[in-house]
């Protein structure tokens, strides 16, 4: 497609949402409505794109961080009205298509809108409505077809007789208009305006393009849920349990096994490999990528990582980081932003990583905490350790050279290098540099002290033992 542009409607404050924020600022699935609008948007041909903003603009700007050409609606004066504040961005693309879409309906598709702007080019048209047939239409606006099966009109809810209502096509708020006609029609409808109306209504310039001569036309979705939108929580849950279903179901069609669906939420951008096997409870956030051949779970949380093949989260939480193949991690282990695990990877039960870099056949098997750390390959961390990486003031690095052999409640004070096949005993609080091959011990020497129990008072249960013997 050459020339084509889109305009989404980000104005609407959503006061049934009761949320500080723009209504397009609800999430689904983790993802915002207005990013599934923008992202379906561009899929399905649009090449640059102009967002209409409104109620609690700058927190919009904020996300959007440039992303895309954004206009003010200050007043809220309907969809025709929002249409207006983008005529610039319009002009700019006056030999073109034009898309017009609502922020806050997340599953209209690409191939929905590609499909519709092909039977748009195709027909001739001046507009093409994106419509859908669902089983309950109450409160959308009616399609009428003329006896060619042409789009006649849009029927509104208030305005519709009772054969008008049994009309089960709506329109989804979607359209493809000729950019030129559009900015004719919008030019229209502000000189016909009137005092009594509050409001601009976009469907009025389908009628007005459609009086002047030029085509006019419906094209009707495959999916009815193109026209579902969020007003509230609820509706937003909803909306969440559709999209979850739908995700889940493609990733099963493509060989990802998810035996039990309770509690998996996946998110649109997540890719994960055929063999992949994903357990209750657990939920992959962000544009993560899970190899082949994984064990995902249970109640595992995976936020904008990255897993190689064949790895083994078990109650994990991974942030921002990479898990490379043949790990296996878990259970109860938190990973922090800028990690990365190398292969065939060892890590138990209550260990946390931060901003750690961990050599492949590493293990760290249980209660430890490694941060701001570079860990060579093949070292052994015992039970209990910790890098002490702050100082109160700057945060220093602890380096592990391969081979290493960290004993059980071994603090490493950082700034600190431990040499290869270097040892540190169990106990020691290590402060200064080991050299290759060399065996740390920093703890006191034990003393043992004789008789030492019948010099102090006893104590109770001794003292109970006594009474009963």
């Amino acid at each position: 497609m050459n020339k084509t542009c889109a305009v989404i409607l980000a104005a609407g404050e959503g006061t049934r949402m009761k949320s500080s924020k723009p209504k397009v600022m609800a999430e689904l699935l983790f993802k915002p409505m207005i990013d599934w609008a923008a992202d379906a948007a561009k899929e399905g041909g649009a090449e640059d794109i102009c967002i209409v903003k409104g109620y609690q603009a700058q927190i919009l700007e904020e996300h959007l961080a440039g992303k895309y050409k954004t206009v003010e609606q200050a007043q809220r004066l309907g969809t025709g009205h929002a249409v207006m504040q983008a005529a610039d961005f319009i002009k700019e693309h006056i030999d073109g298509d034009v898309l017009v879409l609502c922020g806050d309906a997340p599953l209209m598709d690409s191939k929905t809108i590609s499909n519709a702007y092909a039977c748009h080019k195709q027909s001739g048209n001046g507009v093409t409505v994106i419509s859908a047939r669902v089983a309950e239409p109450f409160g959308y606006g009616r399609i009428e077809r003329d006896e060619n099966g042409s789009l006649k009109a849009i029927i509104e809810e208030k305005e519709a007789d009772e054969n008008q209502k049994k009309i089960d096509e709506v329109n989804s708020g979607a359209y493809w208009f000729n950019s030129e006609l559009l900015l004719k029609a919008l030019k229209t409808l502000s000189e016909n305006h009137t005092d009594s109306k509050k409001e601009y209504y976009l469907t009025d310039t389908v009628e007005i393009i459609r009086s002047s001569g030029a085509g006019a036309g419906a094209f009707t979705a495959e999916n009815p849920d193109v026209v579902r939108g969020a007003n509230d929580r609820f509706q937003l849950y909803e909306l969440n349990e559709i999209a979850r279903k739908n995700i889940l179901f493609s990733l099963m069609k493509s060989g990802v096994s998810i035996p039990c669906v309770d509690g998996v939420i996946i998110s649109p951008d997540a890719q994960i490999s055929a063999d992949t096997e994903i357990l209750p409870g657990t939920i992959i956030k962000g544009k993560t990528q899970i190899g082949s051949g994984c064990v995902i779970g249970p109640n595992s949380l995976i936020d904008s990582s990255v897993v190689e093949n064949g790895v083994e989260l078990n109650n994990v939480q991974l942030y921002s980081s990479v898990v490379k193949s043949g790990s296996h991690i878990g259970p109860f282990v938190r990973i922090r932003p800028d990690c990365v695990v190398g292969e065939n990877v060892r890590i138990g039960n209550f260990v946390e990583l931060k901003n750690a870099r961990v050599g492949d056949k590493t293990s760290i098997s249980h209660l430890s905490y490694v941060g701001d750390a570079e860990f060579g390959k093949n070292i052994n961390v015992g039970c209990g350790c910790a890098t002490v990486n702050f100082n109160g003031r700057d945060k220093n690095k602890t380096i592990v050279g391969d081979n290493a052999f960290i004993g059980c409640s071994t603090y490493l004070v950082a700034p600190v290098e431990i040499g290869e096949n270097a040892y540190t005993a169990a106990g020691s609080v290590i402060t200064e540099d080991v050299p290759d091959n060399a065996l740390a011990i920093a703890r006191s020497r034990q003393v043992i002290k004789d008789e030492w129990v019948s010099k102090v008072r006893p104590y109770r249960w001794q003292k109970k033992e006594d009474k009963n013997d």
